[in-house]
C-alpha cells in the first residue's frame, strides 16, 4: 500500500528501474542502509576492477621524469586532466584542471594565493562549508574586509538583493555553494555573472551539488571550482581538483614552492620560476596510481546515465519530505521539524530535520545516531560542517554570539549551553545512485518505531568533540 501511494505520486521512479539492477550487482557491497551521500559517495565494484586492472597491466612511476615508467604515469594522468575539463564542458583554453587531495585543499589553494589586502574584500553567504569559511582567514591578514551574506527562514535561502547590496563595487572574491550540504538549497547560478559585473572573482563550492546536477561551464563561469570527486562517485578518496579560469589563476600570487611546481630554482641566489601551467599549483608527486580513477569514475558515471540518478534522488527526496511532514506522536504533535525547503523547487536531495519529542523538545542528534547505528542506518549528525546554516536553523542571532570568543569555554557542550541551544545541530540525510524506496521506508519504520511517543532523554550520552 505505501509503495502504491509512493508510485502514484512520484511515477517517474518507475523509469529508474536499472538502478535496481546496479544496486544488486555492482553495489552488492552496500550491507546496510546507506543514506549519507552528501557525505561520500558509494563506489561501484566496477570501479575496483578498473583500479586493479589498470595497476596489474604494468608499472607506473613518479610523473617527474622521462623513463618509461614515468611517462606512462604522466599519461594518464594528463588524459583524467582532460576527462575532467570535458565532464565540466570546460573549454581547456579557458579553464585549467589542477589535482589537489580534496576540495579543502583547493580551496585552501585560492585561500593563500589570492591578492587580498586594502581594497579586495571577501563576501561569503552564511550557507558556507568550514573548508570554504576557512578562507575569511586568509583575507583577515592580509586586512580584507568581510562580509557574510545571511539566510532567509524559514526555507534558509538566500535573498537576490541582499547578495546585490553585499557585491559593493570593488574587486575582491565571492564564495558560496551550488548547493547547500545542510539544507540541500540550491543557489541561483546566475550570482555568478553579478558578482563579476561587480568586480569580484567567484569560488563556487559544487561538492553537494557535483554529484546529481551538472555543471556545464560554458554556460556558467565561476573562477575557482573545488572538487572532491569521492563525493561525486565514491572512490577514489584523497583525490581532488581545483578547476580555475586560466585568467584567474595569473592573479594568484603563491606563497611557496615545493617540487613539481617549479620551472627553475636557486639556492644560492634565493630565486625561483613557478611553473608556465597549472602544475604551478600541484605541490610535489600527484597521486599518479589513483588520478586515472577519476577518469573511470566519470565514465562510468555516464554509461549509468546522470539523468536516471537525478530523477531517482529527486523522486525519494520528495517523498521522504512527504512523510516527515505528517509523522506525528499520538497526541497530534508533529515528531520531526524540517529545515529547509518542504517542496522540491530548487532544492537537491539533501534533507536535514530534528525529531522532536511529544512535548516538542529536541531529540539529542547523538542519541538519533547511536540508535540509528545499532538499527543498520549511516545517518550524519551535527553541523555538518555548515556553522552558519546552522545558525540559522536555530535561529542564533549576534546578540546570543557576541563575546563568545571571550567566554573561555572548554568544550563544544559548554559553548551549546551558553548560547542557549537545546542540541548541537541536526539529522541530514542524503540521497545518491544506490538509493531505493526500500531505504527510505527503512529510515520511515526505524523513526516511527524508536521515538513516536517517547521522550527526549540525554542521560549517557558521550560528550561532543567537534562540530
Amino acid at each position: 500500500m505505501v509503495e502504491l501511494d509512493f508510485l502514484s505520486r512520484y511515477p517517474g521512479y518507475q523509469d529508474t528501474g536499472r538502478l535496481d539492477e546496479l544496486r544488486a550487482t555492482e553495489y552488492s557491497h552496500l550491507d546496510h542502509v546507506y543514506l549519507d551521500y552528501t557525505g561520500a559517495g558509494v563506489y561501484a565494484q566496477a570501479q575496483l576492477r578498473a583500479h586493479h586492472e589498470r595497476l596489474t597491466s604494468r608499472t607506473f612511476g613518479n610523473p617527474h621524469s622521462e623513463n618509461p615508467a614515468s611517462v606512462a604515469s604522466t599519461e594518464l594522468v594528463e588524459s583524467a586532466r582532460r576527462a575532467v575539463l570535458r565532464f565540466l564542458n570546460a573549454d581547456p583554453a579557458e579553464y585549467a584542471a589542477i589535482f589537489t587531495p580534496n576540495a579543502s585543499g583547493a580551496c585552501r589553494l585560492v585561500g593563500e594565493a589570492y591578492p587580498f589586502g586594502r581594497g579586495r574584500d571577501l563576501v561569503m553567504t552564511f550557507d558556507n562549508h568550514n573548508s570554504v569559511n576557512g578562507i575569511r582567514e586568509f583575507a583577515r591578514r592580509a586586512g580584507s574586509r568581510r562580509r557574510y551574506v545571511p539566510l532567509v527562514p524559514p526555507d534558509l535561502r538566500i535573498a537576490d538583493a541582499a547578495v546585490g547590496a553585499a557585491l559593493r563595487p570593488r574587486k575582491g572574491l565571492f564564495a558560496f555553494p551550488a548547493q547547500s550540504n545542510f539544507t540541500g538549497v540550491q543557489h541561483p547560478l546566475n550570482w555568478i555573472e553579478k558578482a563579476h559585473d561587480a568586480g569580484y572573482d567567484v569560488l563556487l563550492d559544487v561538492a553537494a551539488y557535483l554529484p546529481v546536477y551538472p555543471l556545464d561551464l560554458s554556460r556558467v563561469k565561476p573562477d575557482f571550482v573545488p572538487i572532491s570527486w569521492y563525493k561525486v562517485f565514491g572512490y577514489p578518496t584523497g583525490v581532488g581538483c581545483l578547476v580555475a579560469r586560466r585568467d584567474a589563476l595569473a592573479r594568484l600570487r603563491r606563497p611557496w614552492f615545493a617540487g613539481g611546481t617549479i620551472a627553475a630554482v636557486s639556492v644560492g641566489t634565493e630565486w625561483h620560476q613557478l611553473a608556465p601551467d597549472e602544475t604551478a599549483f600541484e605541490d610535489g608527486t600527484l597521486n599518479f596510481l589513483d588520478i586515472p580513477d577519476v577518469e573511470f569514475g566519470l565514465s562510468w558515471l555516464s554509461r549509468i546515465g546522470p539523468e536516471l540518478i537525478r530523477e531517482r534522488v529527486r523522486t525519494l527526496t520528495g517523498w521522504l519530505l512527504d512523510r516527515l511532514a505528517v509523522l506525528r506522536h499520538t497526541n497530534g504533535r508533529p515528531m520531526c521539524r524540517l529545515y529547509g525547503p518542504t517542496g522540491l523547487d530548487n532544492r537537491g536531495g539533501t534533507v536535514a530535520f530534528n525529531l522532536l519529542d511529544p512535548d516538542g523538545r529536541i531529540v539529542d542528534e547523538r542519541l538519533v545516531a547511536t540508535e540509528a547505528a545499532a538499527q543498520g542506518l549511516s545517518l550524519r549528525t551535527g553541523c555538518f560542517c555548515n556553522p552558519g546554516a546552522g545558525e540559522g536553523a536555530f535561529d542564533i542571532g549576534r546578540r546570543q554570539l557576541r563575546g563568545s570568543a571571550r567566554w573561555g569555554v572548554r568544550t563544544i557542550d559548554d559553548y551549546l549551553t551558553m548560547i542557549g541551544l537545546p542540541s548541537g545541530g541536526a539529522v541530514r540525510v542524503s540521497f545518491g545512485v544506490a538509493s531505493t524506496v526500500g531505504d527510505v521506508q527503512h529510515l520511515l519504520d526505524f523513526l516511527t518505531g524508536t521515538y513516536r511517543d517517547r521522550g527526549a532523554d540525554t542521560a549517557g550520552l558521550a560528550p561532543r568533540l567537534r562540530c
